[in-house]
C-alpha cells in the first residue's frame, strides 16, 4: 500500500515538474509554471516522508523547518542582480548532497552485507532493498554510487568557483595551473582507475580519493573559464547537478529523483548548447578552454569617448521616431528597471516606436533581463530577442544602451584576435545615434575594451543608470 501511494504521488509530481519546465519557456505562463513546480515538490516531500522507510519524524520535520527558514531569509535578502550567483550556490548544495548520499549508500551496503540472512528479514526501507540485491546488482549499485559522487563533487567545487567569479570574490579571468588540461585529464583517468579498484573490493579509500580528485577537477575546470562564459557555466553546472541527482536516484531506487534529475540534466545541457550556439562557440571549447585564447594581440582602440548630458539625450529622443533600448547587467545593478519602464511608457505615449533588444547572455544569466523587464511591467510584445531585432538597427533613430558592454561590442565582428571574436552581438552601432548609459569608462565583465564607445555616432551618458534615467524622466513630459 505504501509503495503504491508513493509511486502514484511521484507520478503526479513528475507530471507537474514537466509542466513547470514547459511553462517557463514563456513569460505569460511562467508564473503558473512556478506554482506547478512548488506543488510538485511539496507532493514529493510529503510522499517521501510517509512512504516506505519513513521514520525519524522529529528530525525530518526539524530539518525541513530549518531549511524553510533559511530559504525564506535568503529569498528576502537576495536582489535580482545576485540571482546568477545564488543559482550557482544552489547547484553546489545539490552536488554536495549527492556526495553525502553516495557515501551513505555505500556505507549502508557494507552494513547490510555484514548481516546474516536472518537479520535481513527485519530490515526496512533502503536497507531492505539492498538486502535483496544480487552480486551483479550490487556491482551496478557501486557504479551508480561512484558516478553520483564523482559528478556531485565536480558540481560542488565548480559551483563554488562559479559563485566566486559571479560575486566578484574570485577573478573573472581564465586561470589554469601549469599543465592545464593535462591535469584534468590525468585526474579523470586516475578516477577511472579507482573505479576499477572500487568494483574489485578495494574499499572506501578509493571512493574518498576519487572524491578529492573530482573536487580538484571541478575547481580547475571552472577556474580555467573566463567571466564572459559564466552564463554558459551556470547552465552547465545546472545540468551536472541534474545528472548527479539522477545517478543517486538509481542508487536509492527513487524513481522521482531519476526523472527529475534527468529533466534538470537534459534541460541544462540543451540550454548550454543553445547559448553556445548564440555565442558562436563550441560547447566543448567553452567548457575545456573558455574565452581568452587568441592568436595575436587585440586591435587597439583609437579615438575619444565623448560625453553627453541629459538635455542632449532628451533632444535626440524628442526628434526620434524609433527607439531601441538594450538593457544589461548595469541596469540590474542600479535597479533601474522601473525607471526604464516609466521612460518607455512616456515615449510610447508620444507616439515613439519603442522596443527592447535582448541578447541571449545579457545579465550573466539566461533570461535575466526578461525577468527584470517583466517585473517592471514592460509589455512582452516589445521585448525582442537578438535574432528578431538585429536587422532593424540601421533603420533606428536612437539606441539607448543601459549597462551593457560585451553584448554590443563590434570587436566581435571586426577583430579576429579579440577574445569574443565571432560571438554574435547586437549591432547597435548601425543606428543613427547611440547613447550609452554607463557608470564610468571601465571595461565590462570580461575585461574587453569596446570600440563602440569611441564611434562618431556614440555618446556616453555617464552616471548611475537609475539616477541618469531619472534625469531623463524629469525632462520628458
Amino acid at each position: 500500500m505504501e509503495f503504491g501511494f508513493t509511486t502514484a504521488v511521484y507520478v503526479v509530481a513528475a507530471v507537474l515538474f514537466i509542466l513547470s519546465l514547459g511553462g517557463l519557456s514563456g513569460e505569460e505562463s511562467a508564473k503558473r509554471a512556478v506554482w506547478y513546480g512548488i506543488v510538485g515538490m511539496a507532493l514529493a516531500v510529503v510522499a517521501t516522508l510517509i512512504g516506505p522507510g519513513s521514520g525519524m519524524w522529529g528530525l525530518s520535520l526539524a530539518f525541513i523547518a530549518i531549511g524553510g527558514v533559511i530559504g525564506y531569509y535568503v529569498a528576502q535578502r537576495v536582489q535580482m542582480t545576485e540571482m546568477p550567483q545564488l543559482v550557482a550556490a544552489m547547484h553546489s548544495l545539490v552536488g554536495l548532497a549527492a556526495v553525502f548520499v553516495g557515501f551513505n549508500a555505500y556505507i549502508e551496503l557494507g552494513r547490510v552485507l555484514a548481516m546474516s540472512p536472518e537479520e535481513h528479514k527485519a530490515l526496512e526501507g533502503f536497507a531492505a532493498l539492498l538486502a535483496k540485491k544480487t552480486s551483479v546488482e550490487q556491482a551496478i549499485l557501486k557504479v551508480e554510487v561512484f558516478l553520483g559522487v564523482f559528478i556531485g563533487a565536480i558540481t560542488f567545487t565548480g559551483s563554488v568557483i562559479a559563485f566566486g567569479k559571479l560575486a566578484g570574490k574570485v577573478t573573472s579571468k581564465a586561470e589554469k595551473l601549469p599543465g592545464g588540461h593535462i591535469l584534468n585529464a590525468s585526474a579523470a583517468g586516475a578516477s577511472f582507475f579507482l573505479l576499477i579498484l572500487f568494483l574489485n573490493g578495494a574499499g572506501i579509500w578509493t571512493l574518498i580519493l576519487m572524491t578529492l580528485l573530482a573536487f580538484f577537477i571541478g575547481y580547475h575546470l571552472i577556474m580555467g573559464i573566463g567571466g564572459a562564459d559564466m552564463p554558459v557555466v551556470v547552465s552547465m553546472l545546472n545540468s551536472y547537478s541534474g545528472w548527479a541527482a539522477a545517478a543517486i536516484g538509481f542508487s536509492l531506487g527513487n524513481d522521482l529523483l531519476i526523472v527529475v534529475g534527468a529533466l534538470v540534466g537534459s534541460s541544462g545541457a540543451i540550454l548550454s548548447y543553445i547559448m553556445c550556439k548564440a555565442m558562436n562557440r563550441s560547447f566543448i571549447s567553452v567548457i575545456l578552454g573558455g574565452f581568452g585564447n587568441t592568436s595575436g594581440p587585440a586591435m587597439e582602440v583609437e579615438g575619444e569617448q565623448i560625453a553627453i548630458e541629459a538635455d542632449g539625450v532628451v533632444a535626440a529622443l524628442d526628434d526620434a521616431d524609433s527607439v531601441i533600448i538594450v538593457p544589461g547587467y548595469g541596469m540590474a545593478v542600479a535597479q533601474a528597471q522601473q525607471t526604464v519602464s516609466e521612460l518607455t511608457k512616456r515615449l510610447r505615449a508620444k507616439g515613439k516606436n519603442v522596443r527592447f533588444a535582448i541578447h541571449p547572455v545579457a545579465g550573466r544569466l539566461p533570461g535575466h533581463m526578461n525577468v527584470l523587464l517583466a517585473e517592471a511591467k514592460v509589455p512582452y510584445d516589445i521585448v525582442l530577442e537578438m535574432d528578431e531585432i538585429n536587422e532593424d538597427f540601421p533603420d533606428t533613430d536612437v539606441v539607448i544602451v543601459i549597462g551593457s558592454n560585451d553584448i554590443v561590442n563590434p570587436a566581435a565582428q571586426d577583430d579576429p584576435n579579440s577574445p569574443i571574436a565571432g560571438m554574435p552581438v547586437l549591432e547597435v552601432w548601425k543606428a543613427k545615434q547611440v547613447f550609452v548609459s554607463k557608470r564610468g569608462q571601465g571595461t565590462g565583465y570580461s575585461g574587453i575594451d569596446n570600440p563602440l564607445f569611441y564611434k562618431e555616432n556614440t555618446r556616453m551618458y555617464y552616471g548611475d543608470a537609475k539616477a541618469s534615467l531619472d534625469k531623463l524622466l524629469g525632462q520628458i513630459s
